[in-house]
């Protein structure tokens, strides 16, 4: 039996002391994204998104900029530098029918002081989205288009391009997909936690794509048995199993200039049906024992029920949302 320890590596310890040390500021080493407040809050304005990264302590954001209005981002721009703070744009792909739509948000990401860029190939989870190898071969072929086409742009803008692993792409297959573009301006936002959706381990995942890490979405993770496979929700820093700090260790390692860039998410678990046949659907060759070893991990026993937040009012989610993200910028400053 692989248990929970031997399957992701141990939690790393209790957080209960850090969650009682209060809202008082802190400088963390981390940055924060706008996808941590996917629920309640869902900020618009990257100067108050920034303005409240500032006021957390936190070391940066990742963010996509709101105004291409020039004064606009010197202002944005202003007030990051003047508090150190570190940005990652985000901008969509370009589509097929672009007409320098991307080539202008990369220079305007570039104007605003980004350090990388974070990208997705698929805004969706492959197992929800994808039912036959012919449809997910039509998103591979598309997604290789409009990587060649975005690659040029950011080798002219001199800015990293960072296609986060989305629950599409398997850690062999985006490590094949960097290797087939290569270029100093393309790499990886490495989520720490989505790929178990995809039954990979993290640290398969960490060895496989920490060599091509150009901006990060580090979480925790925890799981829960469920008919059709298992429940899948982001938890504080330390209350999962993902072995969160080997992840830092081993992206640094490899690209000691990539910034750690938090994303904690306050939502009820996803559904991961990885027992019906429609969810193998695009990979039939995934190996069995993949499936049986992250099974395996989510009925360990001990587990805690993973938190449901969509019962609750706006403003204790908003409350809850706020909370969740300051807890785990204090667990980083005491552990990474």
């Amino acid at each position: 039996m692989i248990g929970r320890r031997e399957f992701l590596g141990a939690a790393m310890g209790s957080v209960a002391a850090v969650r009682a040390a209060g809202d008082e500021p802190l400088r963390s080493p981390l940055g924060i994204a706008t996808t941590c407040y996917l629920t309640a809050w869902r900020p618009k304005d990257t100067i108050e998104f920034l303005t409240h990264a500032i006021e957390l302590g936190a070391a940066g954001v990742q963010a996509p900029l709101s105004s291409s209005d020039a004064a606009y981002i010197r202002r944005f721009r202003d007030l990051a530098e003047r508090h150190g703070m570190y940005y990652e744009a985000m901008l969509p792909l370009p589509k097929p029918d672009d007409s320098g739509e991307f080539e202008r948000g990369m220079a305007l990401a570039k104007s605003a002081g980004a350090i990388a860029v974070r990208t997705q190939c698929l805004g969706s989870r492959r197992y929800e989205t994808y039912h036959s190898m012919p449809e997910w071969q039509s998103f591979v072929e598309a997604s290789n288009a409009k990587i060649r086409r975005a690659v040029p742009v950011a080798e002219r803008t001199k800015l990293p391009l960072a296609v986060e692993n989305h629950k599409d792409w398997t850690a062999d297959e985006l490590a094949a997909l960097m290797q087939a573009h290569s270029s100093e301006y393309l790499g990886v936002c490495l989520d720490f936690g989505n790929n178990l959706a995809l039954l990979d381990r993290p640290d398969e995942v960490f060895d496989k794509l920490a060599r091509y890490t150009a901006a990060v979405h580090l979480k925790d993770m925890a799981l829960e048995p469920a008919g059709e496979g298992f429940l899948l929700s982001e938890v504080v820093l330390g209350e999962g199993i993902v072995d969160w700090r080997r992840g830092i260790a081993a992206v640094k390692k490899a690209r000691p200039a990539t910034r750690i860039t938090l994303e904690m998410i306050t939502r009820d678990p996803l559904l991961v049906p990885c027992l019906t046949d429609d969810y193998w659907a695009t990979f039939p060759e995934r190996s069995g024992l993949k499936l049986a070893r992250i099974l395996r991990a989510a009925d360990e026993p001990g587990h805690r029920r993973l938190p449901r937040v969509r019962q609750q009012s706006p403003a204790a989610l908003r409350r809850l949302e706020e909370e969740n993200v300051r807890s785990c910028l204090r667990v980083a400053a005491n552990f990474v």
